[in-house]
């Protein structure tokens, strides 16, 4: 039987979208929004503006679209700002990272060229292969979030917005464990007061967003938000979180094709995964500590799905490999090679090879604008946001933030069905089980 709804406030106003990280994704899915307000494209590959839902029974024949079944913000609604190490507007930046052709950037030129990157936090420890210009200056840490903080009042104020989101679209940072500094909230501010080394410019975006409120998504495989004094943070002001580190491009096939290796009870020796790519990306992951962020996020998917302690005579002891290179004449059209070393009946090898050609900024850019609307969503919901992380949104992600004591889950199909119930939910409808029993009675 379906129930009332969950308690969700109307979508009134005006959304802003705030990005740390005014590069190659952030200004293909800036563009990419102006570009489908004006019908001049389609918003392919994002589920809030294209996908269904199924409602009831398969015989009832109920399948709105996401945007028409739960109450999101229309694209016609959002307004965009950001911070970035460089002084390039988003046209400029847009030209620069090469994503989207002349015939998409030149009609709207002038809407670009009116987003300018408000100065960046940046510390060079953490991002080592990149030169900031555009920076903040602080003599602490907390004097840097307070800054940000401020820039957020300031956007607020003169773009005339109801609402805020904020999406990491930055470079991947160092690699760094949590410590003592990022265990409790009281610890985390000390920290911040005193220049503690292991806090990274992410995390005082993160902290900034949350004192002001504001649902925070990483889309990068940094430790930022997924810190308990982070956690804590954004349970005391019951705002929504989620991460991390954007699902796109050899991940993606990964969290498709391993689900199915499972249900088929097909076995694996090894999974050999290469990439290479040329922007800003590819530019910060050449640098070891960075990339080795970044190679932990992938790694962790494969065990997380095949879940070899379950199936030791399928799964135990694969070998997986990761590795990512640098070339710069590839630009922002990342190429991912994969060979796949199975067995099925008898013991007998087989092998599967991928080479996916992929745009990861094409990918990403539905995935932050689905981020918004959905955080946004769960805002307005007070049960959904006082729970903080939004595992439900672990769909879009390598790197799914979970509650203590859970493992993530990393099946796509699993995702998506998760997401689906979530708004089903949200809205007093059943859940959708697949029995379908009652077909044959």
């Amino acid at each position: 039987m379906a129930k009332k709804g969950m308690k969700i406030a109307e979508s009134k106003g005006r959304l802003g979208v705030l990005m740390p990280g005014m590069g190659a994704v952030a200004t293909t899915f800036i563009a990419g929004v102006e570009a489908i307000r004006r019908q001049l494209a389609l918003p392919i590959g994002s589920l809030t503006q294209m996908g269904t839902i199924r409602l009831g029974k398969r015989t009832e024949a109920r399948r709105p679209r996401v945007r028409d079944f739960v109450p999101l913000a229309g694209l016609e609604n959002l307004e965009f700002g950001g911070w970035d190490l460089f002084h390039d507007d988003a046209y400029e930046a847009a030209v620069k990272a090469g994503v989207l052709e002349a015939r998409h950037l030149d009609p709207i030129q002038d809407f670009l060229k009116g987003i300018k990157p408000m100065p960046a936090v940046f510390e060079q420890r953490f991002v080592k292969n990149l030169k900031g210009e555009n920076i903040k200056r602080g003599k602490t840490k907390m004097d840097l979030a307070e800054q940000l903080m401020e820039d957020i009042r300031n956007f607020r104020k003169a773009s005339g917005v109801d609402r805020l989101v904020m999406v990491w679209c930055g470079s991947t940072e160092a690699f760094l464990l949590p410590g003592t500094v990022h265990e409790t909230l009281a610890a985390f501010e000390k920290g911040l007061r005193s220049n503690h080394p292991d806090i990274a410019p992410s995390m005082i975006y993160a902290y900034a967003a949350l004192k002001s409120r504001v649902p925070y998504a990483n889309g990068a495989p940094n430790l930022t938000v997924d810190a308990p004094a982070l956690l804590e943070l954004a349970g005391k002001l019951r705002v929504p979180v989620c991460g991390k580190d954007f699902k796109t491009g050899q991940t993606l096939l990964k969290t498709i094709i391993a689900p199915g290796l499972k249900a088929r009870q097909l076995g694996l020796h090894g999974w050999f995964s290469t990439n290479i790519l040329g922007n800003r990306d590819g530019e910060v992951l050449d640098d070891p500590e960075s990339f080795r962020t970044k190679e932990e996020s992938k790694l962790s998917v494969l065990e997380y799905i095949l879940q070899p302690e379950l199936y030791p005579e399928l799964y135990k002891n694969f070998y997986h490999k990761v590795r990512i290179n640098y070339y710069p004449p590839r630009g922002d059209n990342k190429e991912g090679w994969d060979n796949l070393d199975i067995f099925g009946w008898l013991g007998y090898p087989m092998q599967i090879k991928i080479d996916f050609l992929c745009r990861d900024s094409i990918l990403a850019a539905p995935i932050v604008l689905d981020l918004v609307l959905f955080l946004d969503l769960a805002q307005r919901a007070p049960e959904m946001a006082r729970r903080g992380i939004q595992e439900w949104l672990s769909f879009y992600f390598k790197s799914p933030m979970h509650a203590p004591g859970l493992y993530p889950e990393h099946d796509l199909f699993i995702q998506l069905m998760k997401l689906k119930n979530t708004l089903r939910h949200l809205r007093g409808e059943e859940m959708i089980t697949h029995l379908g029993l009652e077909y044959y009675d």
